[in-house]
């Protein structure tokens, strides 16, 4: 497997504005999944298809300092050992495993420089993965 970043999520406090500036800003579409204001994001067109994204309530209030960001997906096949070599090189766990029905596995972990980060063994091929 080669690793490829497939995800990224766009965290909101307010889910609707965020979903209106990206819209207006890249023309990215915004298709209703899951839970109530969740969304996929379409960053691209079917012969050009982009990296796949989502739009969601932000887990966390912001306190005004540190870096804002997205959280990519690393598409991975075993979950287990990328966490290993996490923590055995310097990362931290933040969510050992999230079950997504009819998409895969998630771990959550934070880098040597506190960046959050996601890597996903998916069910079945999908995003590029």
């Amino acid at each position: 497997m080669t690793h490829n970043v497939v995800h990224f999520a766009i965290h909101a406090d307010d889910v609707e504005r965020a979903r209106g500036f990206y819209e207006a800003v890249f023309g990215w579409r915004f298709e209703a999944w899951g839970p109530p204001g969740f969304y996929n994001i379409v960053t691209g067109t079917e012969a050009s298809p982009g990296i796949h994204g989502a739009l969601h309530q932000r887990d966390e209030t912001l306190t005004g300092t540190g870096t804002r960001g997205y959280t990519c997906t690393v598409a991975v096949d075993d979950l287990d050992a990328i966490r290993r070599m996490v923590v055995a090189n310097g990362g931290t766990i933040v969510y050992e495993e999230i079950e997504i029905p009819t998409v895969g596995t998630l771990t959550h972990f934070v880098d040597t420089e506190g960046n959050e980060l996601a890597a996903m063994k998916y069910t079945r091929p999908m995003f590029g993965a």
